[in-house]
């Protein structure tokens, strides 16, 4: 459950529970640390102009996730809900807060969390809350009733549909996941110019590595995101499906 820290203003604070992150990043160290050497041992792996760019994306990729492990947290405050990510901090005060709602996370080995928790505002513009989750909380229906009724209470209102605000969260979600698409195809290309790459290396021929893993994969994502966002329709269920289940109550862990 969250913590209470009045005397620092916050009602509530969730943060990550437990050693397994500490685990996880040391993980992610040894991989990041692994590639680059991997990569700068053979020179001719790839081209002097590719690599220090490589390189670069690769630590700062690692470096942004280590800092994102330790300072995520979302707060329960007197004025709204704030989360803390790796370098910013998004609030939104309890009047542009339109629902709190749980939903299934995808691709998630049997085990671990199952749900995620979303902050939906009055522009249809969601935000994750890191660690409000069921994996983090054991009571995890209780807490999210909780949240729900500590909005309502603040909003000075209870929860009910309104239309706009459903059809600019569709609308959301379309770009959203045209966004989503557009990187996987992305990186697939990315997958398969190494692989081309990688063919060109072994049988000693010419590479140009900075236009095959840099911009071919680049002008697919821009081709591919254009392409998502003028159909974003398609990328969601029409209007009526709905958005919102009946107020779930997922199940907690024993």
């Amino acid at each position: 459950m969250g913590q209470d820290v009045h005397e620092r203003g916050v009602e509530r604070e969730y943060g990550r529970q437990g050693r397994a992150h500490l685990v996880w990043s040391g993980l992610m160290v040894i991989v990041a640390v692994n590639t680059v050497y991997q990569m700068n041992r053979d020179p001719n792996i790839l081209g002097d102009r590719a690599r220090p760019v490589i390189d670069i994306l690769l630590l700062w990729f690692l470096g942004w996730a280590l800092l994102a492990g330790w300072r995520r947290r979302t707060f329960v405050t007197a004025d709204g809900i704030a989360v803390r990510g790796a370098v910013r901090t998004r609030h939104r005060g309890w009047h542009d807060i339109y629902d709190i709602r749980v939903e299934p996370r995808r691709n998630q080995r049997s085990g671990d969390s199952q749900w995620l928790t979303y902050l939906y505002g009055n522009d249809g513009r969601r935000l994750l809350l890191p660690h409000v989750d069921d994996g983090q909380l054991p009571q995890f229906g209780a807490e999210i009733d909780d949240l729900r009724e500590t909005v309502a209470r603040h909003r000075g209102t209870t929860w009910e549909r309104r239309p706009d605000v459903e059809e600019r969260i569709r609308r959301q979600s379309g770009h959203r996941k045209a966004w989503e698409r557009a990187t996987s195809g992305a990186l697939l290309v990315l997958l398969a110019m190494f692989l081309v790459t990688l063919a060109l290396v072994v049988t000693g021929r010419d590479t140009e590595p900075l236009l095959l893993l840099v911009c071919v994969p680049l002008a697919a994502f821009a081709l591919l995101a254009a392409l998502l966002h003028w159909r974003w329709k398609s990328q969601v269920p029409p209007p009526g499906a709905g958005f919102r289940e009946p107020p779930p109550t997922p199940t907690a862990k024993p």
